[in-house]
């Protein structure tokens, strides 16, 4: 495998975590989140910072994912008193809070961002192997927790929350380890990206960055792991494969967010299930 194809694949490891981790928290329990690139720049910033102060990179990761997941928790607890359309905007507002910061402070760059960011250690080769074990590991995860007894109460959340207080869930903790988890998650995937390109600017974790990662979530298919997982391998590959889609991704991204809430909003994954039952009715309908 050649050096530009290594290089994809990571892309995609690093998109597909970023995908799963905001589908945990929009897609499991029905948060609404619009700020989740501020995340993933909590933990390319962490570990781009650790590292270049001599830090070990595997040290840089923990603190990374720890980083992100305490911001997690603290937007976590405005959830708890703010629902929809309300909570879109307080997310939407930490993203540009997180960039207005990052812009304003010399000791993290400034608008240049930090350059020269050291190598991991592990090679080429190791750090391709940590980025797919990590993807791999983060699906898994996500598939076995929609399975749990957590993930059913995740569930019960997004689709009533006063339902699910009155039958004891403790909809405040699960919340926040969602918020917890998902960010955490997100900072492994920032602080990946930030040693695979070596450098990182602010603009890389903007308003538009969060865009992209909601349209893998809403044209996978809000909740489904593997629905959430193919929209983002696929989008990530579009611009590459068709070039021309670099000078109007925003617009394409904006496009099939609108078309997927108007025809399919079950996106993806809902598809797949409508031509699985059809496909089932007419084979039951066959003598």
């Amino acid at each position: 495998m050649g050096a530009y194809e290594l290089s994809l694949l990571t892309l995609i490891g690093i998109n597909v975590m970023l995908a799963l981790s905001l589908n945990l928290i929009t897609g499991f329990c029905g948060q609404i989140s619009l700020g989740h690139a501020a995340f993933y720049g909590v933990g390319a910033y962490t570990g781009a910072m650790l590292t270049t102060s001599g830090q070990p990179f595997l040290l840089a990761l923990v603190v990374a994912a720890l980083f992100a997941a305490v911001a997690g928790v603290i937007v976590g607890l405005a959830s708890l008193r703010v629902r929809e359309d309300f909570l879109a905007i307080t997310t939407m507002g930490v993203g540009f809070l997180f960039l207005g910061v990052v812009r304003q402070q010399e000791w993290l760059g400034g608008e240049l961002g930090i350059s020269q960011i050291p190598e991991t250690g592990l090679g080429d080769g190791g750090f391709i192997m940590l980025v797919v074990g990590a993807t791999a590991l983060v699906f898994a995860a996500s598939v076995y927790l929609k399975r749990t007894w957590m993930g059913f109460a995740f569930d019960s959340i997004a689709d009533d929350e006063d339902t699910a207080r009155t039958v004891g869930i403790d909809v405040a903790r699960y919340k926040l380890t969602a918020f917890a988890f998902g960010t955490a998650i997100a900072g492994i995937a920032g602080c990946l990206y930030a040693h695979y390109a070596r450098i990182i600017v602010p603009d890389a974790f903007g308003f538009t960055v969060s865009i992209t990662i909601l349209a893998m979530v809403v044209v996978g298919g809000i909740g489904s792991t593997i629905g959430v997982t193919i929209a983002a391998v696929v989008l990530t590959l579009m611009p590459e494969l068709f070039r021309f889609v670099n000078d109007y991704k925003l617009l394409l991204y904006g496009g099939l967010l609108l078309l997927t809430m108007r025809y399919s909003p079950q996106g993806f994954a809902g598809l797949v299930r409508q031509a699985a039952a059809k496909a089932r009715s007419k084979s039951e309908a066959t003598p």
